[in-house]
């Protein structure tokens, strides 16, 4: 049995490892430092670090106290958020960038009045990228945060009344003890929050277009270098594999279970 898992294990890092290996091997390396510093390389880079920082910067904002409510009150209809937080984590990006459009863009039941009141469009703008990165991000962190307080909450619990008797007001016990206990947790989780906003495509072609110099993200310009420079294609999707496995090893400690938990034959 050992062996023969052995077989099928290998199999499948073999099939896992082979898109990479044609992907290093046909990279155009001698002429990779050119292609890397291009003028469309560089500015869909640029459009790609501004919609990921200030997405992950939004998803801090928002899905910390959503993480927090989420473990810590019981209340009606919990499952049923949990469950639409996950959702943008299963759905079809493209199905997600299409949900955006019809409910924010111009003609959609918010964007309608967000045009009319404000004067606010965000289909084809770098903020319609920024939405569209929220969107499906927002999952990563919420999901991890939630976890950490769950798991550590007993002891949350003692450490948080003791602060409380000493004084200590609401928002102070949160951040001065809450929070630094989780923040393992949360540093991941906005790691990867932030990795996949970086190599987000089908919600930000639906919903913020690929527009250069505007809403053009590295995933963007790498599907439209496919097309008429398959060189500067190969070069952008290598610095899209470098970002993601170097995020990736950087949080291994909390992805992976430590060697010491694993069962010996």
């Amino acid at each position: 049995m050992k062996r023969f898992f052995v077989i099928l294990a290998a199999i499948a890092t073999v099939f896992l490892t082979l898109p990479f290996i044609g992907l290093f091997q046909r990279a155009p390396w001698s002429s990779l430092g050119g292609l890397l510093t291009s003028s469309s390389t560089t500015e869909a880079l640029r459009v790609s670090l501004i919609v990921s920082f200030t997405a992950t910067l939004i998803v801090f904002i928002l899905g910390t106290p959503l993480a927090w409510v989420l473990a810590r009150i019981n209340f009606s209809g919990r499952r049923f958020i949990r469950s639409l937080v996950v959702l943008p984590m299963v759905l079809p990006p493209v199905v997600g960038g299409t949900a955006l459009l019809f409910a924010l863009g111009r003609g959609g039941f918010i964007g309608q009045w967000l045009k009319a009141w404000f004067d606010i469009s965000l289909p084809f703008t770098i903020s319609g990228a920024v939405v569209a990165a929220v969107f499906v991000s927002l999952p990563f962190y919420v999901i991890a945060m939630e976890s950490a307080l769950i798991t550590s909450q007993d002891q949350l619990h003692e450490l948080e009344n003791v602060a409380r008797t000493l004084g200590l007001p609401p928002l102070s016990v949160l951040y001065r003890v809450t929070l630094p206990r989780v923040r393992p947790a949360m540093v991941a989780g906005l790691a990867l929050a932030w990795a996949r906003a970086l190599g987000e495509f089908g919600a930000t072609i639906t919903f913020a277009g690929n527009l250069p110099g505007r809403t053009q993200t590295l995933p963007l310009a790498t599907f439209l270098a496919l097309e008429s420079n398959p060189e500067e294609a190969l070069a952008l999707s290598l610095i899209l594999v470098v970002v993601s496995l170097s995020v990736l090893l950087m949080l291994r400690d909390h992805w992976m279970p430590s060697s010491n938990n694993s069962t010996k034959f």
